[in-house]
């Protein structure tokens, strides 16, 4: 088995045209506020008493030097025609359930649990033919009996979901969206009933959202995933995430509706008009082949004001880090960073194809972003950060011990995601359905697969007053997220001119820092020739490993209108301090045991501090910061395989890991240097 069928199914979505149908009108939902109780309550001073089955719950109140959230907006179900061909029969309920806590089967019969439930989450289907496979499947419905539905007729009973189904499964996903668009495009599929299909679907995904949305204790968001991509595969997905739930489209934009990226904004700014908001999240840049981060629009003209302002009013946000593949930063762009080599999926989505790596990461992007700005067109890549999972399974694998990886049946095993060799009848068998399924790494038999350049990432960060809807989207809007890759890592980051050493360690150095200063994801203007100051810190997750360094990343522009990047290390564990000359900390000497996976706890910190001035700034010449904080080397999830398998890991894959967390950039630059400010009533 290997990942390179995929380029069979996903080669047939780049033969949809850019306007195959209109979007469809406002559904309208019951009456519910966006951040409106679910069960009776009522309001007394700053408390919310929530009153079910005799008990009292109080919620708690809005801090107004705002709490860390994590959450995944990330995760596909059944719904998700892909998902659903890998074995994935969890429902958005069961993913709502799971990210509060609960258990759930893995299509491959074993239990998915989190280490601790999350804060929010968000089901994000696919809108292209969002429920049709398992309509396909359930030999009940009227679809079913289209004979394009047959390769999928019982594929996920009970008796049909084990390994044994593998070679099923592969087959029946390369043929049906082939088929599904060849019947649309031919008259011989009603494209009506398909619709009608994922009308249900996007109805049922909007009543599970409302159903286990709690403000003040765990959040949901309606939202799906806009998947389309270039015409040489270039990914250039988006999950798209609404504000509340009173008032949503029938049917979600999708590539149906336009392959152009720039269509789906349209949508939303029409949407915005009626007083639906929304924002759209683009992922996996990393193998897009330079396609999501260009300097142009998509018709190749030169980008202006115009188009920046929509990008950046539709698009405030960017997913760094993933199951597939970290887009911080490639070796290739950043060849100073010595810790740039983290977790990268070098293909484009889907494929095998290499991924170009200029236009495809997010630090590059952020480069691109002050050349665009100094040449009059503002700046269409000043975006926040998030993690997220994405998921096939409806739930989030972010635990390197634990890892289950993303696609269902077909990478639930260690042999299967490519960490253990082959048996010799697994070879034989693989060998036999392609001839490149294997491939032979020092003297042993491996999948040969994009699956082992997977990891066990991530998870989005907020900052938040209060844990609903309102006040999380709120900081998806002004930008006050981060980042991990996995870890519940806490990271804040401030910037500002009347910072001062002493306020470490006080308690109330974050209401100073909002007082005088502005937090991640927000601008800073030259105050004639003063240097920026800067306050980060953070903190480890109690589940994780201790913390080795806190990082500043620093891209600006110079009068030649070429950019450059620096990374500081700004913070040290155990009292140490960075050198002056190199801004690097001396090794910690935290190590790992390949033979047990133990690591070091003797080194490394809780928390790290730092108030830094940059040493090489020139006054008002733009640049960009962000925080990156890194955790002691730990075991990475494919030797975790290879140690439970009582095998050696395998030779040409990293052993280790540092695990990580980024905050969103603050970007200081005069104000003709950044992009507009999004509309007033963006976030209403």
């Amino acid at each position: 088995m290997t990942c390179r069928w995929w380029t069979i199914a996903w080669g047939a979505l780049f033969l949809v045209g850019a306007a195959c149908s209109q979007p469809e009108p406002l559904l309208e939902n019951d009456p519910l506020s966006a951040d409106a109780d679910s069960s009776a309550a009522s309001r007394f001073g700053d408390r919310s008493f929530e009153i079910e089955d005799d008990l009292v719950w109080v919620r708690p109140d809005p801090n107004p030097e705002r709490n860390a959230y994590f959450g995944d907006l990330h995760v596909h179900t059944k719904y998700s025609f892909d998902a659903f061909s890998f074995g994935t029969t969890a429902t958005p309920y069961d993913a709502y359930r799971y990210a509060k806590g609960e258990p759930l089967e893995h299509p491959a019969g074993f239990t998915m649990q989190l280490r601790e439930p999350l804060d929010f989450y968000a089901v994000t289907d696919h809108a292209m033919f969002l429920g049709v496979a398992e309509a396909a499947a359930d030999t009940s419905t009227d679809f079913s009996k289209q004979p394009v539905a047959e390769p999928l007729h019982d594929l996920n009973e009970p008796g049909n979901r084990g390994l044994l189904s593998v070679p099923g499964r592969i087959q029946a996903f390369s043929t049906i969206i082939p088929k599904l668009l060849d019947g649309i495009f031919s008259d011989e599929i009603d494209l009506e009933e398909t619709t009608a299909i994922t009308r249900s679907a996007w109805r049922d995904t909007i009543d599970a959202a409302e159903e286990f949305n709690d403000p003040g204790h765990f959040t949901t968001f309606v939202a799906y995933e806009y998947t389309s991509s270039s015409d040489d595969r270039g990914n250039l997905h988006r999950n798209v995430i609404f504000r509340g739930g009173d008032r949503l489209p029938a049917v979600p934009f999708s590539r149906f509706h336009s392959q152009n990226p720039e269509g789906l904004w349209d949508w939303m700014d029409g949407l915005r008009a009626k007083g639906v908001e929304s924002l759209a999240i683009p992922h996996n840049s990393n193998g897009s082949n330079g396609q999501m981060f260009k300097l142009v629009d998509w018709a190749g003209d030169p980008m202006d004001l115009e188009y920046t302002d929509r990008r950046t009013r539709n698009e405030p946000l960017v997913e760094i880090t993933q199951v597939k593949g970290t887009s911080d930063t490639h070796p290739a762009l950043s060849d100073t960073d010595e810790w740039a080599d983290f977790e990268i999926m070098p293909y484009r989505v889907a494929s095998m194809a290499p991924s170009q790596p200029e236009g495809s990461y997010v630090r590059d992007a952020l480069r691109r972003g002050l050349s665009l700005a100094r040449g009059g067109a503002g700046n269409p890549y000043e975006f926040g950060f998030i993690g997220s999972s994405d998921t096939h399974t409806g739930a989030t694998s972010d635990d390197e011990t634990q890892f289950h990886c993303k696609l269902g049946v077909l990478d639930s095993t260690p042999e299967l995601r490519g960490s253990v060799p082959l048996g010799f009848f697994q070879s034989l068998a693989m060998g036999m359905a392609a001839s490149d399924a294997v491939a032979e790494i020092g003297g042993e038999n491996y999948t040969s697969a994009a699956t082992i350049t997977y990891g066990a990432s991530g998870l989005a960060g907020v900052w938040a007053e209060e844990n609903t809807r309102g006040a999380i989207y709120d900081a998806f809007r002004r930008k006050e997220t981060f980042a991990t890759s996995g870890p519940r890592i806490r990271v804040r980051f401030f910037a500002g001119y009347d910072f001062e050493e002493s306020w470490l360690g006080t308690h109330d150095v974050v209401t100073r820092a909002y007082d005088t200063g502005v937090t991640m994801g927000g601008r800073l203007a030259p105050r004639g020739d003063e240097p920026p100051r800067f306050l980060a810190w953070a903190s480890r997750d109690p589940r994780g490993a201790p913390l080795q360094r806190l990082q500043v990343i620093k891209g600006w522009i110079d009068d030649e209108g070429e950019t450059h990047e620096t990374v500081y290390d700004v913070a040290c564990s155990d009292g140490a301090r960075p050198d002056p000359a190199t801004h690097r900390c001396p090794d910690n000497g935290a190590r790992v045991d390949l033979g047990d996976c133990s690591y070091s706890t003797d080194v490394g910190d809780d928390e790290l501090q730092a108030w830094w001035t940059d040493p090489d700034a020139v006054a008002g010449r733009p640049a960009f910061y962000y925080a990156r904080v890194l955790e002691n080397p730990t075991c990475r999830w494919s030797t975790w395989d290879a140690l439970r398998a009582n095998v050696p890991p395998r030779p040409d894959v990293a052993k280790t890991i540092q695990e990580r967390a980024w905050s969103s950039p603050i970007w200081y630059a005069p104000e003709n240097e950044v992009s507009p400010a999004p509309a007033a009533d963006a976030a209403t």
